[in-house]
């Protein structure tokens, strides 16, 4: 105490209590005559008075402090008291790596059982959805493990995921089935320049109804397997329905598809319906069907891959993002729920795909030979009648004649290939 009389530099220390039979008292007035006999003024005061000091050590934001007790689960014993445990190495290691992913060298070669944690791992961190870094990380993953990635893939009317997501979409490879149903592609489209790539050479079942296709774009479509025999060569069923534009001279493109064992041309602009038959029937043996095919339902090809709730991601993104900002009056947000509900309700369904579903004019094919192709349904057709069958026969061995007779010129027509194809040909 007489130390800190004596001293020139003190600091005040402050009130004084003083407990003394459970009540605190404050005993500053002691010090007032301390106080008056010191005749030297205040020193200055570096902090205000009540300034208090937290004492931390290693301080660091909130980010560090959350990604610090990411390392430990946090559970309630039966007494309900806090108990938690330390993460394994490896939840802390495929975490560290998922926040990263898009900075992974390759994953060729990697165990496929860990990378499905570690592509579970960084969808839940939505890393697939930003802009640069998920397009990068979805690639590392479908070059190295293909259709593990994504198998079938289901775009029917998600137009708008189309044209935000272009890139991450031609990103995968070794695709079995896709549907692109009622998405406005049209000829000049990137995406339909793609399905020629050899990366989705994979593909066997093509839905591109109601695309605003022409002959222009089948062609260009079946331009390497009519010259290089690659590009589609696998394709087995085929859905070209409700595209006007596509003609007698279209249809013909698709004879170069020797694996197709199911077609739909139901809503094109044919002209002479019984000479597509009689040439359909002639070239790839594909006999029309007098009652809907089950493949053509829409039914079978879905999402299936590690990749099927990105798909759900991104066209939730998509959505969001198209949303108005402006909140509006009572009534323009009445007409605007009515008409986001009607347009809703239209992308649901392709009216020009409906009307021809009710029409009875369907145009869909099917090989007698392919066991899977026609299901139960063509097996009723085929106990019809026995005279049906004696018909169909008979048409089939006259047009086998035909066929060994017209060989030599059919093989030179196809051989010989215009400016258009050559130039086509020429941009791969």
């Amino acid at each position: 105490m007489s130390y800190y009389l004596n001293s020139e530099n003190h600091l005040d220390p402050g009130p004084i209590y003083v407990r003394e039979n459970g009540q605190l008292h404050m005993v500053n007035l002691a010090l007032d005559g301390v106080r008056s006999g010191l005749q030297k003024p205040r020193p200055f005061r570096l902090f205000p008075k009540g300034f208090s000091v937290e004492l931390c050590m290693n301080r660091e934001d909130d980010t560090a402090q959350k990604e610090k007790t990411d390392h430990f689960i946090f559970t309630y014993t039966r007494e309900g008291n806090l108990r938690y445990s330390a993460k394994s190495l490896f939840s802390l290691v495929l975490g560290f790596i998922s926040d990263n992913v898009d900075h992974i060298d390759s994953l060729i070669g990697f165990p496929e059982q860990i990378a499905e944690k570690l592509f579970s791992a960084a969808e839940a961190r939505q890393k697939f959805t930003e802009p640069g870094a998920g397009l990068r990380a979805l690639q590392k993953f479908t070059e190295a493990y293909g259709s593990l990635v994504l198998c079938s893939l289901c775009l029917r009317n998600r137009y708008l995921v189309i044209s935000e997501k272009l890139e991450e979409i031609k990103s995968f490879r070794e695709l079995t089935r896709l549907d692109l149903s009622c998405c406005k592609l049209g000829d000049e489209h990137e995406l339909l320049e793609h399905l020629t790539n050899e990366a989705l050479s994979s593909v066997t079942q093509l839905h591109l109804k109601d695309n605003c296709l022409s002959d222009a774009g089948v062609r260009k479509m079946t331009a390497p397997v009519r010259v290089m025999k690659r590009g589609l060569e696998n394709l087995t069923l085929l859905d070209l329905s409700c595209n006007p534009d596509i003609t007698d001279a279209g249809i013909g493109y698709l004879l170069s598809f020797k694996k197709l064992n199911c077609l739909d041309i139901s809503g094109t602009g044919l002209k002479d319906i019984n000479a597509v038959k009689q040439k359909l029937q002639t070239h790839i043996g594909l006999i029309h069907s007098k009652v809907p095919l089950k493949e053509f339902d829409h039914s079978n090809c879905k999402t299936e891959g590690w990749a099927d709730q990105i798909v759900l991601q991104w066209e939730r993104v998509t959505v969001e993002a198209k949303k108005p900002r402006k909140v509006p009056e009572p009534r323009e947000a009445t007409q605007y729920f009515y008409r986001k509900r009607a347009l809703m309700e239209a992308s649901r369904k392709c009216p020009l795909a409906d009307s021809h579903m009710n029409s009875s004019g369907k145009l869909q094919f099917y090989k007698e030979k392919a066991p899977d192709c026609h299901g139960p349904l063509l097996k009723r057709e085929a106990t019809e009648s026995q005279e049906s069958k004696k018909s169909k026969k008979r048409a089939f061995e006259e047009s086998e004649k035909e066929q060994n007779n017209s060989s030599q010129s059919s093989k030179q027509k196809y051989v010989c290939l215009a400016v258009e194809d050559w130039d086509l040909l020429n941009s791969y």
